[in-house]
């Protein structure tokens, strides 16, 4: 099985390399289009903000080449909220891969949100095995309400998705490497996609 991690110079690669090496997978980091397209399994990490990292994508050919994958593919963070089809943090049309759009959390709450939150699930798919009210480790400002993608959800402000999925794609908002147990068993189970 070849997995790869997305390399567009906007992500914490290293350490999701890390994580894949834990449960004895091999990702490599790559912005090779061919590598990418040959992938049994593709994870679009992102970290930053969203304007820089769609231009990019753009300056790679990837924002074309990401929402024709057919193979199961994972982003996370930033590269959850650009599957989306826009996002308000620079007013940045996404790949629209999700019909949402992604916003900033209201003045009323510290932002970012940073740390532990409790994550509700479908019980599932990529939250196998991981029980209810699971902690996993947010860093982020924006967010994607809940929609009819929504698998998962936590609350700041409100509910909101912390994890989506659409036909071959996924995203979730937390960052699974460095979410302990949990983290590391929501990536076993994408691998089993």
């Amino acid at each position: 099985m070849k997995t790869v991690i997305v390399d567009y110079d906007a992500g914490n690669v290293k350490s999701l390399q890390f994580a894949l090496e834990r449960l004895g997978v091999v990702g490599q980091i790559t912005n090779n289009s061919e590598l990418i397209s040959s992938a049994d399994k593709v994870i679009f990490p992102g970290q930053g903000e969203a304007a820089s990292a769609i231009e990019k994508l753009r300056s790679k050919g990837l924002d074309t080449l990401i929402p024709q994958l057919k193979q199961p593919v994972l982003g996370i963070c930033l590269g959850m909220q650009l599957l989306c089809k826009q996002t308000e943090e620079g007013n940045t049309q996404g790949l629209g891969i999700l019909p949402a759009k992604v916003v900033r959390f209201p003045n009323t709450v510290k932002v970012p949100q940073m740390g532990w939150n409790t994550v509700n699930h479908k019980a599932e798919g990529l939250f196998e095995g991981i029980a209810q009210d699971c902690y996993m480790y947010l860093v982020h400002s924006y967010f994607i309400p809940l929609t009819d993608a929504t698998i998962a959800q936590s609350q700041y402000a409100g509910a909101y998705s912390v994890a989506v999925q659409k036909d071959n794609f996924c995203g979730v908002q937390f960052h699974p490497e460095k979410s302990s147990k949990n983290g590391l068993r929501l990536l076993e189970n994408f691998l089993k996609f």
